[in-house]
């Protein structure tokens, strides 16, 4: 039989029947990049059914070159290494993948970039962050809905997308906004609607859009001069993302055993606690825990030290800005991930983009913790390289401060004081991120319509040295709780929905109080962004008296002087004990309601009155 199989072959040889081996290349991963960045290392994740025993050449190419070929644990993956010289040209490679007799001829694009690194601008103390969900947004085409969209349900998909946004983009410019921050927009999990359970970095989620879309939503933002905050996470990835499955390389997760074994035994969580991460005196366990633990079991935490997971990521980031525009990257769960990794990241995108801007979430409600991962700070060992945190400490203080009675020493407005003393532990804090809530959190105004406390908090949020923001229908008194789910801190905005006989959208469609608030924040943000005082001026600030909260912003020679009464009650307020900053003057006109307000003798104050007055 064997003799009979061995004439067989033979025959089909001959006659050129023989069954011949493939080459198989399902896709590369990025699908293409770019000349003229400073990076010279190029990785190419190459996808394909035992790809990983292919040798690659690289066609005679100037200024580019093979570095390295790596074979992953898993045969279907293999990493091309290039060095592609900051002067080489855009065009087109030439790969030539072998397997045995077999050859594949890969064509890929290095494409000229749009602009320099140094002409990418990022966010700043000058904007006003504006944070949305796009799925709780607007739903702009039912056509893209996923099957499991369910307005009826606060976890589900609820259908807004990308062209949700695109129709009303005018209202971010009518409110006063210049920078929107959305949630994650990549491939997620089908049950996924907040985004942070990626299952493909390179392409938007279809049930949001498509890349195309996003791309113009970017560009008609830049339109109207708003700038697009990307929200990234490089700390995990979903659980049906394709590694999952077919991972890579054994240590490309931190703990992926018990995926392995039918019982789900071993599966380790993190603590959630930050502090060992910076704790000098943190024990091993306590560290590897917080950083190699998973988020969730639908959230599997990459492992950063592995030098292929850590450079995807960075390319990943960089493919982004080049191809859709982005302003900035807001960094999900930062401290969870490898500090040494992100570090390099976070100094591989200043060297590319110096004026790009990065924004790291460092949930701890200490502001020694947080001034720790600024850039540059002189108590850590290792550089974060991260220019802008976010301000938890502000967050804590300010909700607190809103329910009580602002007294002579730390209940109220003391609280937020309190918070500002702190500032000489940042290296910038104009770089330092301030909010009074976000989709992780329970709204300010929790079930209830507290419109006095929410004026006053944000007219602190809008004039203390910080870049501010915004939680998407704070502007119409959105509330809710977090004690059932997360989804009722994230309902659909009003309006956005066909049906929706409740449109916040329009003046028409608010009702009295939500046009109320709607207007004063306008008032607020368009006059903030004509404030040079207040973007980038100095602070001096003075203990609450009288239950009273003073603080002045000051920028070569102009003034701009908040008074908060943080009580319930009417109070005088002598003014003479703010000469230092009144100097001469004598009276200023208020920004809100336009009165002229005395700053001699004493000031009356009816309760929770907030001023704001440039001089």
């Amino acid at each position: 039989m064997k003799r009979f199989m061995t004439i067989v072959s033979m025959l089909l040889s001959l006659l050129g029947l023989q069954a011949k081996e493939t080459v198989n290349i399902d896709h590369i991963e990025p699908a293409f990049w770019f000349a003229g960045m400073q990076q010279t290392e190029v990785q190419l994740m190459v996808y394909g059914a035992n790809i990983g025993s292919s040798s690659v050449d690289l066609a005679p190419y100037d200024n580019v070159t093979l570095k390295e070929v790596v074979k992953l644990d898993s045969p279907n993956y293999l990493l091309v290494y290039l060095n592609v010289a900051p002067s080489a040209k855009p065009g087109v490679l030439s790969l030539t993948f072998t397997q045995g007799k077999q050859k594949k001829n890969v064509s890929y694009e290095l494409r000229k970039r749009e602009m320099s690194g140094s002409a990418h601008r990022g966010f700043d103390s000058s904007d006003v962050l504006y944070m949305l969900m796009p799925d709780r947004f607007a739903n702009g085409n039912p056509a893209n809905d996923a099957k499991s969209v369910n307005r009826e349900k606060p976890s589900s998909r609820h259908g807004g997308d990308l062209a949700g946004l695109i129709q009303h983009i005018d209202y971010f410019t009518e409110l006063g906004v210049n920078a929107l921050w959305f949630t994650p927009v990549l491939e997620n999990e089908d049950n996924c609607y907040h985004g942070y359970a990626t299952t493909n970095y390179y392409n938007v989620d279809p049930r949001f859009g498509t890349n195309e879309e996003y791309r113009s939503l970017i560009d008609e933002c830049h339109k109207r001069d708003i700038k697009v905050v990307m929200d990234m996470i490089f700390n995990h990835c979903g659980i049906a993302h394709p590694w999952i499955k077919d991972m890579p390389a054994k240590d490309w997760f931190n703990n992926p055993e018990w995926l392995n074994d039918p019982e789900g035994k071993g599966y380790v969580q993190t603590s959630y606690k930050l502090t060992p991460v910076l704790d000098p005196y943190a024990s091993k366990v306590d560290a590897l825990e917080t950083t190699d633990g998973w988020f969730v079991k639908g959230m599997p935490d990459l492992n950063q030290r592995n030098r292929h997971v850590i450079r995807y990521l960075i390319q990943n980031s960089k493919w982004w800005i080049e191809t859709a525009g982005i302003d900035g990257i807001r960094m999900d769960t930062y401290p969870y991930a490898d500090r040494q990794a992100m570090s390099d990241w976070m100094k591989e995108i200043n060297d590319e983009y110096p004026n790009f801007n990065v924004v790291g979430e460092t949930w701890v409600t200490e502001p020694a913790y947080t001034a720790s991962w600024q850039k540059d700070s002189p108590n850590q060992a290792i550089n974060s390289n991260l220019k802008t945190v976010m301000d938890f400490s502000f967050f804590d203080k300010v909700n607190a401060a809103a329910e009580e009675e602002t007294d002579a020493w730390w209940d109220g407005l003391n609280r937020i004081y309190n918070n500002m003393v702190y500032d000489y532990l940042y290296v910038d804090p104009l770089h330092v991120m301030a909010f009074l809530e976000n989709h992780d959190t329970d709204r300010f105004l929790k079930n209830g319509q507290n419109v006095p406390a929410l004026k006053q908090a944000m007219t602190l949020l809008l004039t203390t040295r910080r870049i501010p923001q915004l939680y998407y229908g704070t502007e119409v008194l959105m509330n809710g709780t977090k004690e059932i789910t997360d989804g009722y801190v994230r309902k659909d905005f009003p309006g956005g929905w066909a049906g929706d006989t409740h449109n916040c959208f329009t003046a028409e469609g608010r009702t009295a109080v939500e046009n109320d608030m709607f207007n004063w924040t306008k008032k607020m943000l368009k006059w903030r962004r004509t404030s040079d005082v207040i973007a980038k001026g100095g602070m001096v600030h003075f203990t609450p008296v009288n239950g009273c909260y003073v603080y002045a912003r000051q920028y070569q020679g102009k003034t701009v002087l908040v008074i908060l009464n943080g009580t319930s009650k009417d109070v005088e307020l002598p003014m003479e004990r703010y000469k230092e900053v009144l100097g001469n003057t004598t009276s200023a006109v208020d920004v809100q309601t336009g009165k002229t307000v005395t700053l001699t003798g004493k000031l009356k104050l009816t309760p929770r009155e907030s001023l704001v007055l440039p001089y």
